[in-house]
């Protein structure tokens, strides 16, 4: 199905296992409540690792990401015509890896009252250390353009320990340049999640803050495109 297979269970594995990690990190009663921006930037980047892994495998490039489907497609680096099989796959995929998280901590949500003790949308999508939108915008499209620059030289980056530098680039990228906006990267990684928070029953549900939405969305095309056209200008 053009790679919709693999987008859309790559992308499931990578939200599930990440916001998976969110909720650990802020709800009442998980073990890893607490824990440090280390443990959050590692666990995203093996997060994505195991993503593009199953993407791979599935039939697809293992994008898992609109800012890297829209940016290569921009470059002519994709096929336009893969490019909407691609982005359904990956923000359904994020919408269903958020649900799972919902179900598997249930309890841990009814447990967790309010948004100062910790039941927020961060769990799934973004929000900003400093709420400064412009600036916000311009820390996604910063961050987003080495995660994809990095991207490009990698070759074909499903195949064999590539997948694992792919989880390690995100790691580093969160410790260096995500602790201003949580590093969405990634726009279905955001939306899809943060949509599923909103729709879903979860028990003591806080804001959604949709009115942030479009810096984890512009942000990250708009790094994703410029990587991919200077990519291209420099290796032609």
């Amino acid at each position: 199905m053009n790679g919709f297979i693999g987008e859309f269970f790559g992308t499931m594995v990578l939200i599930t296992l990440g916001a998976g990690t969110g909720a650990s990190f802020n709800l009442n009663k998980a073990y890893a409540q607490g824990a440090n921006w280390l443990y959050v930037s590692l666990s995203w980047g093996l997060a994505v690792t195991m993503g593009v892994y199953t993407a791979g495998v599935l039939g697809s490039d293992g994008h898992l990401n609109p800012a890297v489907t829209i940016g290569f497609a921009c470059a002519g680096l994709f096929k336009w015509s893969l490019v909407i099989p691609y982005l359904l796959g990956q923000f359904l995929g994020a919408f269903v890896g958020a649900a799972i998280v919902i179900v598997h901590f249930y309890p841990h949500f009814k447990a967790t009252k309010t948004e100062e003790e910790g039941n927020q949308v961060g769990i799934f999508a973004t929000v900003p250390a400093i709420n400064a939108p412009i600036w916000n915008f311009l820390s996604e499209v910063i961050a987003t353009f080495f995660f994809v620059f990095i991207l490009l030289n990698l070759g074909n980056f499903t195949q064999g320990l590539k997948p694992l530098i792919v989880g390690l680039v995100i790691t580093v990228v969160g410790t260096a340049l995500g602790s201003t906006t949580g590093f969405a990267l990634n726009p279905a990684r955001d939306w899809g999640p943060r949509f599923a928070y909103t729709v879903l029953p979860v028990p003591n549900r806080g804001r959604t803050h949709w009115e942030y939405a479009w810096v984890p969305m512009c942000g990250p095309l708009v790094g994703g495109i410029i990587a991919s056209l200077l990519e291209v200008s420099l290796t032609k």
